[in-house]
């Protein structure tokens, strides 16, 4: 099935560029052009679409204020930028309602990534009530306590980058929401950024002031919850997992930006559940109690009840996001690794694995079980006799999991 795409610009010349340019995408792509957000909208009124990209500066309706409109009106559309102008004013329009910035003019490799990242996970993520759950969430919440640590920080004249960047690496939301930004091509970076320490850096403190003090790009967890699901459960399990996938890697002598990979997505591994907690609270406690009751793993108990699981979830959304890749494949992929074809270590290596040895520290004994490491992937790879040196405790002279 083809994916159908929609392209807003009210400059006719360059959608007849666009329309050139993609014209090798015709067989995989239906695409539509329209030069005004009023007509894009009263075209998603007849019919949905699966992809907006739209030129941020255009009269009556700039591109902010049209993918404002098409996230209430139409949540399961991906919701690209595509803007020349590169200011601190556009990209705070453009942070909480676009999954991406296109730079312009725009490459047609970097159009056809995004757009094909974009459907990496749709496979997946088959729940249409999910899918269109995600589409719409612009902000994840974060531990109030860490939440509240940033503010105070960027409230402080002599705070420091390093300071900022050690709470952020600290917190699942604020370290998916920093790296989605600095990924962006608003800032024109000629690799992926893994790392929130070389996130802060590239964004600087009025940034990062602004997001969290002007804008609210982040956001406390709600009240206090008394379900099944535990918001410092998560973030301690995370935490875990984020420094055992790093001594993984390192017993690995794998260059330092998989290193970094791969805490960031041991970190990041169970965004997908902070998710479903966060918008779907009754019916994922009951996911969680039947996990537990049962001791059955908790992504078989949300594959029955939602068709699919946290690990989809996060994948999909952080995917959208524009995240690294391999940092995406590890959160998709990190139950089962075997489904990346990958013929070596990897981050997700290093998540999957990291999770299985951190198990005891995701919660009390009741908690639902964690699978053992899928040995027959580790064989695949060539490191099934691996595992014992992995389950080594680590040394003293480890490198602290939040320095760079």
């Amino acid at each position: 099935m083809k994916h159908h795409i929609l392209f807003v610009d009210d400059e006719a010349f360059v959608l007849q560029g666009l329309q050139r340019i993609l014209r090798p995408m015709r067989n995989e792509w239906e695409m539509e052009f329209v030069t005004s957000g009023a007509a894009a909208l009263e075209r998603m009124a007849q019919a949905p679409v699966d992809v907006v990209v739209a030129d941020m500066r255009m009269p009556g309706m700039n591109g902010a204020e049209l993918l404002n409109e098409v996230m209430k009106r139409h949540p399961q559309a991906v919701r690209l930028i595509l803007s020349g102008h590169a200011d601190e004013e556009l990209i705070m329009k453009c942070v909480g309602i676009t999954h991406q910035y296109l730079s312009k003019p725009c490459d047609p490799e970097a159009m056809k990534a995004a757009v094909n990242r974009a459907f990496a996970m749709d496979v997946s993520l088959n729940n249409p009530r999910l899918k269109q759950l995600v589409c719409h969430i612009d902000r994840l919440p974060s531990m109030p306590a860490l939440y509240m640590e940033m503010v105070k920080q960027l409230q402080d004249p002599e705070v420091t980058l390093g300071e900022i960047a050690a709470t952020i690496s600290r917190d699942i939301a604020m370290t998916a929401k920093i790296l989605k930004l600095v990924n962006s091509a608003f800032f024109g970076l000629r690799r992926e950024v893994s790392s929130s320490w070389e996130a802060v850096a590239y964004l600087g403190v009025n940034t990062l002031k602004t997001l969290v003090l002007t804008i609210h790009a982040f956001a406390q967890f709600e009240g206090q919850r008394k379900g099944s699901f535990s918001l410092e459960q998560l973030w301690s399990h995370s935490l875990q997992v984020a420094a055992a996938a790093r001594r993984v890697a390192q017993a690995e002598r794998a260059p330092a930006a998989l290193v970094e990979e791969a805490f960031v997505a041991g970190m990041l591994h169970d965004t997908g559940q902070l998710v479903l907690a966060a918008n779907l609270a009754g019916q994922y406690d009951a996911v969680i109690e039947r996990a537990r009751v049962e001791q059955s793993p908790l992504e078989a108990a949300e594959s029955a009840a939602f068709g699919t699981t946290h690990a989809e979830v996060g994948g999909y959304l952080l995917g959208l996001w524009g995240l690294p890749v391999p940092v995406v494949e590890a959160i998709a992929l990190h139950h089962q690794p075997r489904l990346s074809g990958a013929p070596s270590f990897s981050a997700l290596t290093a998540v999957h694995v990291a999770e299985s040895l951190c198990q005891t520290a995701s919660g009390p004994e009741a908690a639902p079980p964690i699978l053992a490491p899928d040995l027959d992937y580790l064989a695949s790879i060539g490191l099934a006799d691996r595992l014992e040196t992995w389950k080594q405790p680590p040394s003293e002279t480890s490198p602290n999991r939040f320095q760079p």
